[in-house]
Parts: C-alpha cells; sequence; structure tokens
C-alpha cells in the first residue's frame, strides 16, 4: 500500500467514524445537518492521520483510536466553522463550498460548533480505553483545545490583525496555539494510547511543534502564491485583512527559508524516536508539499 492509499483509508476511517458518532447522538435534525455539513466537506484529516500514524508505528490497532481521532476532527471542524464567522475571518468560501453560516445561518452555524466541541468530549469519554488512558487524553485535548492552546492562539492572532509591530517570536507563539496545538496533540495521544515510553512522547511533540510551525509557514505562502481553485478560498484573504504572516515579516524567500528549518527540526526529533517512523516522515512531507 502507497501512501497515498494510507491516507486516504484513514481518511475513510475517520469519516466513517465520525458520520456513525453523530448519527447516534439524539438532536435536532438542523443541527446535526449543519454539523454533517462541515464535517463532510473533505480536508485532508491531517490531525487523525497523525494520530493513526503514531499507532500503526507502534503496531497498534487503529481501533484503539477511533474515538480519539473522530473527536479530534470534530474539534478541528468546530473551530473552521467559527473561524468563518463574520465576527472572526468573515469568509463565504470553505473547500470550495459556502461556509456553514452561509449555508444556514449565523445561529445554527455557532451552534453546529458548540455541539461538535462538547459532543467531542462525550465521544472521547466513552472510548474502549483503560480509564487512566481516557483521562490522559482528555487532560490533553483540553489543554490543547482551551484557552492556553488553540482558542488562546485564535484570540491573539485576531488581537494581531491589523498591527504592524508583531514580532517573528510573536507570531510563533501564536501559531504554535492556533495551528501546532491540535497537531501536537494528535501525535501526544496517539503516544498514549500505544503507551510509549515518556522519552519518545516527548519526541512525537516535539516533532508535533515543528510540523505545526511548517504547518503554518506553508499556509502562508499558498495564500500568496497558491491556486484558488486548490485551496477552496481566496488567495490573498491575509494581506486584506491586514494578518501579519511569515511571508509578511520575512519575505517570501525568508518564509520558505523559515519552512525548510522547521522540516529539518522535525525529521530530527522522528529520527530521535526508539524506533523507526517512516509514516511520520512522509506526513511531514506532505504537508509541506501540499498545494492547499
Amino acid at each position: 500500500m502507497n501512501r497515498t492509499d494510507e491516507l486516504n483509508k484513514w481518511k475513510q476511517t475517520v469519516e466513517e467514524a465520525m458520520q456513525a458518532l453523530i448519527e447516534s447522538i439524539e438532536m435536532p435534525e438542523r443541527l446535526r445537518d449543519a454539523m454533517s455539513y462541515s464535517l463532510k466537506a473533505g480536508g485532508k484529516r491531517i490531525r487523525p492521520a497523525l494520530i493513526y500514524a503514531v499507532l500503526e508505528t507502534y503496531d497498534v490497532p487503529l481501533e484503539r483510536g477511533r474515538e480519539a481521532a473522530a473527536s479530534l476532527e470534530m474539534v478541528h471542524t468546530y473551530s473552521l466553522i467559527h473561524d468563518d464567522l463574520p465576527a472572526m475571518d468573515d469568509d463565504d468560501l470553505r473547500r470550495g463550498r459556502p461556509t456553514n453560516h452561509r449555508q444556514f445561518d449565523e445561529a445554527t452555524a455557532i451552534l453546529a460548533g458548540d455541539a461538535l466541541l462538547t459532543d467531542a468530549f462525550r465521544i472521547l469519554s466513552e472510548a474502549s480505553l483503560p480509564p487512566e488512558t481516557i483521562m490522559k487524553v482528555i487532560r490533553a485535548f483540553g489543554v490543547a483545545a482551551g484557552s492556553s492552546g488553540m482558542v488562546g492562539g485564535q484570540l491573539d492572532d485576531m488581537l494581531a490583525e491589523k498591527r504592524n509591530d508583531v514580532t517573528l517570536q510573536e507570531l510563533q507563539s501564536i501559531h504554535e496555539r492556533k495551528t501546532g496545538a491540535l497537531l501536537v496533540y494528535a501525535l501526544e495521544a496517539g503516544g498514549i494510547i500505544a503507551g510509549v515510553s515518556e522519552d519518545d512522547r516527548n519526541q512525537l511533540k516535539q516533532f508535533g511543534r515543528h510540523l505545526g510551525i511548517a504547518f503554518q509557514i506553508q499556509d502562508d505562502i499558498l495564500d500568496v502564491v497558491g491556486d484558488e481553485r486548490a485551496i477552496g478560498k481566496r488567495v490573498g484573504s491575509d494581506e486584506m485583512n491586514e494578518k501579519t504572516t511569515y511571508p509578511k515579516l520575512l519575505g517570501l524567500d525568508g518564509a520558505k527559508r523559515a519552512l525548510e528549518m522547521e522540516v529539518d527540526a522535525a525529521t530530527d526529533a522522528i529520527e530521535s524516536l526508539s524506533i523507526h517512523a517512516p509514516l511520520l516522515l512522509d506526513l511531514l512531507t506532505f504537508v509541506v508539499k501540499r498545494n492547499h
């Protein structure tokens, strides 16, 4: 099986799990429709893929990560629904389709995001894993998704808009939380479920940290030079919204050099593991070579 087949397998696995889990919860049909609309919008499913890659690396059955992978993608999807709202990024398109609030309405989109976030923790709490493992995963998930992680990074990102004095250190801190926190969590969760050593768990988190920054730099680069049809949203939206980005601070060539440095650091972390991890190295390549 080649790597594309592997990614497609993981993608199908998590999509089937999310839909089955959403269908199992009693809720108003309009809410389910709005949640499903965004969950079915496609995407690369990189975050759950990282969980599955860790489990396969350590020869652990993928089924053990079912709820962790599904709940992670649900939280990621909630964050996208809310990011697109008029009060945030005010986007009309997400992955080439109308954003949730355009397809439904703002109130429904907000509630769909709320439900995805809350139900994700419910689903994770019901995973077929030892209670101690579930508690460790839930705690790590809460830290990554909450005020000290993704949400705090999102707020600081908004506050940094239209500022001309944002430093590279501030920008890195924003994206380590806004983009990187859930990527780090994916690797940490996979490590917890697989029962890896503390040293390996720390190296997985280091890999996730550098992967997250690399992901954001590539995202910023694509907003400058990407193909709008491939990206599925407006190119140049960062400049239009006066956001501070890596190309804005470093120039396009400087951003590309920074990307190479993060890739090298991520590679070093993976090569420091106690086990050979070609799946993770291939996912790193996929992230930095993607065109959307």
